[in-house]
């Protein structure tokens, strides 16, 4: 599997045309349970658990993804591969607006200026994997990649094949310290006038009989207004460099407040990956962190996360019932790793951006919570794995594993840990 961190690519014109259109669909789909186009199914599914929640807070949402620059520049930082899938990680320069209200009152709302982080997954070769399993975008059901080419076995719908693929495994954003196109034009301007104002009155106000006698016809105290004359230019130039310093000042903090806590998590890509890749080539730290994160998000959204097949942990304290948005921080820290049995143990940290819906009140929060995750170290991973598409191993039946800890058709426990990675226990720190 190959990983290059600091190659830069530009997204192919496919690409960006399906990622505009899941940006443009992700508020929809939490506010209102839309669909989501060119997702994968945890993604899909942990939106849906998103929107119920909201809704069983009794909250309506209006979200709103705006491009800051016009542009629509995403541009891909990263990339790896395995036998069949290429996975990349782009950027954009995105704005946020939230407003939650309650019965028509207004309870919170926000506008950040983001980078929007997603990671986009695609076929290789350009062919597509026969014996894949996927989930019909239409009605749910499961069958292999070779099947549906054909159309859908259980509802009929026929799909263009390179609609399937590239689809979104992964998404989060980060709070922009950066200016994008001309966003900040208006207010720099503002300040820069009223500065410039500012100075060239300060004659006047600081001599104002004077000024009241000029007005009155006397002329000996017009260096008043070659005073303001004089100091207006230089008002201005004091404003730009105020208005400087100020986004000087908001770099610095908003680039602590989003460090703060993480240098923890320096050299866990190559703690993780030194221990792991000893089992396996396929065990990369960013495949480890989608899933990590796609787990930690369907646990905590759960209505009973002790239903959900890989989650075998105690209860979760009851705050996590009030989190309605988590939005993963950009870090993802390993505090240990423990070997046992063919079995391997990781403990991670991981940092997010959290909105908690308690009572009338709804309140932002930057958390770091503890998880342990555990899988089997003698099977390789598969890439494709989803929760919602897996295959019973004893009847051959499929079904989806979130709603089911045990095959529908023949009742038997599905193995989920020698298939991923489980979630054994999350807790705030």
């Amino acid at each position: 599997m190959g990983y290059s961190f600091f190659k830069i690519t530009k997204l192919k014109e496919n690409f960006r045309l399906k990622l505009n259109n899941f940006v443009n669909s992700l508020g929809p789909a939490i506010s209102d349970g839309r669909s989501i186009p060119f997702a994968d199914n945890d993604i899909s599914y942990v939106l849906k658990l998103q929107h119920d929640r909201i809704k069983e807070k009794g909250l309506d949402l209006d979200m709103e993804i705006y491009d800051r620059d016009k542009e629509h520049n995403a541009t891909v930082g990263s990339e790896w591969k395995d036998a069949h899938y290429e996975s990349y990680v782009c950027n954009e320069q995105l704005g946020i607006k939230r407003k939650f209200t309650r019965d028509g009152k207004k309870i919170y709302s926000d506008n950040i200026r983001s980078v929007f982080y997603a990671t986009i997954t695609d076929v290789t070769t350009g062919i597509h994997p026969d014996d894949e399993t996927i989930s019909c975008p239409n009605c749910g059901s499961v069958s292999t990649v070779a099947q549906i080419q054909g159309g859908c076995p259980y509802c009929g719908t026929v799909y263009k094949m390179d609609d399937l693929f590239p689809k979104v495994t992964g998404y989060y954003s980060l709070e922009d310290v950066g200016i994008a196109g001309d966003e900040h034009k208006a207010s720099m301007r503002l300040i820069v006038i009223i500065t410039g104002l500012v100075f060239g009155l300060l004659p006047i106000v600081l001599n104002f009989p004077q000024f009241l006698e000029m007005l009155g016809g006397e002329t000996e105290h017009i260096e008043l207004f070659l005073g303001a004359f004089i100091l207006f230019p230089v008002g201005l130039l004091a404003g730009y460099f105020f208005y400087s310093i100020c986004l000087f000042i908001r770099l610095i903090a908003v680039g602590s407040r989003q460090s703060s806590g993480k240098w923890g998590t320096i050299g866990s890509r190559a703690k993780f990956e030194q221990r792991m890749r000893a089992y396996s080539p396929e065990f990369s730290f960013e495949y480890f962190t989608s899933k990590a994160i796609s787990l930690i998000k369907t646990a905590v959204y759960a209505p009973n996360e002790q239903e959900l097949l890989f989650y075998k942990g105690e209860p979760l304290d009851p705050e996590f019932k009030d989190i309605i948005d988590l939005n993963y921080g950009g870090a993802l820290g390993v505090v240990g790793i423990k070997e046992e049995n063919g079995l391997v143990t990781i403990t991670t940290d991981a940092f997010f951006d959290v909105l908690y819906a308690a009572g009338d009140r709804i309140k932002s929060k930057r958390a770091k919570y503890r998880a342990v995750f555990q899988r089997r170290t003698d099977i390789p991973i598969d890439m494709q794995f989803s929760m919602t598409k897996i295959q019973c191993p004893t009847c051959g039946s499929s079904f989806n594993a979130i709603q089911n800890k045990m095959c529908p058709y023949c009742g038997n426990a599905y193995d989920i840990i020698s298939q991923d990675w489980v979630l054994t226990d999350l807790w705030r720190e």
